[in-house]
């Protein structure tokens, strides 16, 4: 079975991919998409989210077997997801076929104020202190989409504040997961399994270079979206899937070892 599990960032779970389980399912004919949410977030709000990504992992591993889903599984990750699924090869190279890390960022590759733009900061402080789910969502929505117009923004916006009305994120559970990705630093050897780096040059959230610097000391496979927002996914579906799809066809998603040469789709492989 070609398992792929996707896994979601801060305070965001599996109903905000939106349409892009269906578009991979799309581009990979075989695949099987398995989307858990993390503790804390989605089905399991009212759980406590962890304060490290080893005990998240842990959470990851422990809900797909309880489903019945055998290893190995394909990862693909966004933001903090990203931070998960790297912990997940390291520790448990055997159960991970390859990896995708979308718009993620991990000492020592990057500085904190690159983790996080420092422009942000601002708008981020004034949120914490006056609280409100609507401005959270505007505030989220702003900093990780760039597209779409304003009538279809108002409907996505509106969505996401049913999710957080039907599945709150609380205060606390917010606080410890942004604590388990600020205290994350990435293993001392790249995890032995191919990985693929997807990042958005119009990231508002998470400075590109994060993901520039991972793919560049990793030697790992690197894609790269013009126009995009932080939450690839959400704003460029289809890209993302056909440019999977395409990472597979090559040698260097089967573990082979590939030359630095670009790819179809704009693809930089490692070396």
């Amino acid at each position: 079975m070609n398992t792929w599990v996707l896994l979601r960032g801060l305070m965001r779970e599996q109903r905000h991919w939106g349409r892009f389980p269906g578009q991979l399912s799309e581009a990979l004919k075989d695949a099987v998409i398995v989307t858990p949410d993390l503790p804390g977030n989605g089905q399991h709000h009212a759980l406590r989210s962890a304060t490290t990504v080893a005990e998240t992992v842990e959470f990851c591993r422990a809900e797909l077997r309880a489903r019945g889903v055998p290893a190995p599984y394909s990862l693909l990750a966004l933001s903090l997801g990203g931070m998960v699924a790297v912990e997940w090869a390291s520790r448990y190279p055997q159960e991970i076929a390859r990896c995708v890390l979308i718009n993620t960022s991990m000492r020592p590759y990057s500085r904190f104020h690159q983790r996080l733009r420092w422009q942000n900061y601002p708008s981020i402080l004034k949120q914490l202190w006056q609280g409100g789910v609507e401005n959270q969502e505007r505030l989220i929505l702003r900093l990780t989409s760039r597209e779409g117009d304003a009538a279809e923004r108002e409907g996505l916006l509106k969505r996401w504040l049913g999710y957080q009305r039907e599945c709150p994120v609380t205060r606390n559970n917010a606080l410890r997961q942004l604590w388990s990705a600020a205290r994350f630093r990435a293993p001392p050897v790249r995890p032995q399994v191919p990985l693929l780096v997807l990042s958005s040059a119009g990231d508002q959230l998470v400075d590109p270079r994060c993901s520039a610097n991972l793919a560049s000391a990793w030697q790992a496979d690197h894609a790269v979206h013009l126009n995009a927002g932080h939450d690839l996914p959400l704003d460029a579906g289809e890209w993302v899937a056909q440019t999977v799809a395409d990472w597979l066809a090559m040698d260097g998603a089967s573990g082979g070892r590939p030359v630095a040469t670009p790819g179809p789709t704009g693809v930089r492989r490692g070396s």
